[in-house]
């Protein structure tokens, strides 16, 4: 059974996820139309088991949406960064930043279900079980249901799923490391305290979650299948080697793990078309920036398309392009600064990095410069 739409919306967004949501809703709010389709069954929508570490930054952007699970969410008041193989240690408070946290710890499903529930109120249509393929037309694609295929059109077709091609992609960057996640128990009350540790085999990141841990735990690639065939114990015996004594964790549950890279597209917009979030840049999650930088991306975009007649116009898109530039790019090298200086084991890194570290602690300036940067972006956004 095939099929062509009469009625087509004025902005097609690929993906029911919390991006697709988030900018859907401020898409809505600046005067355009959206539909939203969405692979997965309505009744089967994927739990999305992830933990969020969001800035104050998408804190603003999804109270602006009305979308914010304040009751669930894990403030933090203060990161410490240290080295396992150095002696100086620094940290960013919310106090000295005049803030009310440095960020928040948050389920993606308690994000996605409150954004549901608000682009629900607002009347954005979702279609559900419906796969969607470019067309050969700018504008164009083909939506395949359980009922058949249909042939789309629309102004600007946005895609806030799947990942960069390889072929499409001009930075990019195989870290040889997958990232262990878990939950912990501290082994005292953290404080509402986040831990970001650079051992020899990768960042260890501890975010206050609730009374817990959510844990980030990036390791060699190839110890990955000995650490997935260890038990918790093996587990939290490697985790508490790389922690000071006052960070001990006492137990964990709920693990998992994915490949770690870095990914960019050359290109974030074609004809009518936009990419955002992991299908624009894949991050190593060191600083926790990818969804951060996604939900900037969204509102630029919204911004940018304020009112737009034409929301898939080339220069309105060339315009998104070059405001997105900057924040991009320097998130990208940012992360892969990190994840690169501080795994290193290269000799003469160790004091090299105890000397930024150190920089750090004694210069305020600086360590306001990093917190904005975390906190805001390239830009002090918002």
């Amino acid at each position: 059974m095939s099929a062509t739409s009469t009625l087509t919306p004025s902005i097609a967004i690929v993906g029911a996820g919390p991006l697709g949501l988030a900018t859907a809703l401020a898409l809505t709010r600046r005067g355009q139309q959206v539909r939203i389709f969405d692979a997965h069954a309505a009744n089967a929508a994927p739990q999305d088991y992830r933990i969020l570490a969001l800035s104050q930054g998408s804190r603003d952007l999804l109270e602006l949406l009305d979308a914010w699970p304040a009751r669930l969410a894990t403030p933090i008041s203060t990161i410490h960064v240290s080295q396992a193989t150095g002696f100086v240690q620094t940290r960013l408070s919310a106090r000295e930043q005049h803030v009310a946290a440095l960020g928040y710890v948050v389920a993606a499903q308690a994000v996605l279900d409150t954004l549901r529930r608000q682009a629900q109120t607002q009347g954005i249509a979702i279609e559900y079980g419906a796969l969607v393929e470019p067309g050969t037309e700018a504008g164009h694609f083909t939506v395949s249901t359980a009922d058949g295929k249909r042939h789309e059109q629309a102004e600007l077709v946005i895609y806030c799923e799947g990942g960069v091609p390889e072929a499409a992609a001009d930075l990019q960057h195989d870290y040889a490391q997958h990232a262990l996640l878990c939950l912990a128990s501290p082994a005292t009350p953290h404080a509402n305290h986040a831990h970001e540790r650079f051992t020899p085999r990768g960042p260890l990141a501890l975010l206050p979650y609730g009374n817990e841990y959510a844990v980030v735990w990036s390791v060699p690639a190839s110890e990955v299948e000995r650490l997935l065939a260890a038990d918790d114990t093996v587990w939290l015996a490697e985790m508490n080697a790389c922690l000071p004594a006052a960070e001990r964790l006492s137990g964990l549950h709920e693990r998992a793990h994915y490949p770690l890279g870095l990914r960019m597209r050359s290109q974030i917009t074609g004809p009518r078309c936009v990419w955002l979030g992991n299908a624009a840049q894949t991050l190593h999650p060191v600083a926790g920036q990818g969804f951060n930088l996604a939900l900037r991306d969204a509102w630029t975009l919204a911004e940018t398309l304020t009112a737009a007649d034409d929301p898939g116009a080339e220069a309105l898109l060339r315009r998104y392009a070059r405001a997105r530039r900057l924040d991009r790019t320097s998130t990208a090298r940012f992360t892969d600064l990190l994840a690169w200086g501080f795994a290193s084991s290269l000799p003469g890194l160790t004091p090299l990095r105890d000397l930024g570290l150190l920089a750090l602690e004694t210069l305020p300036p600086l360590r306001q410069f990093l917190a904005r940067r975390m906190i805001f972006g390239a830009r002090a956004w918002p």
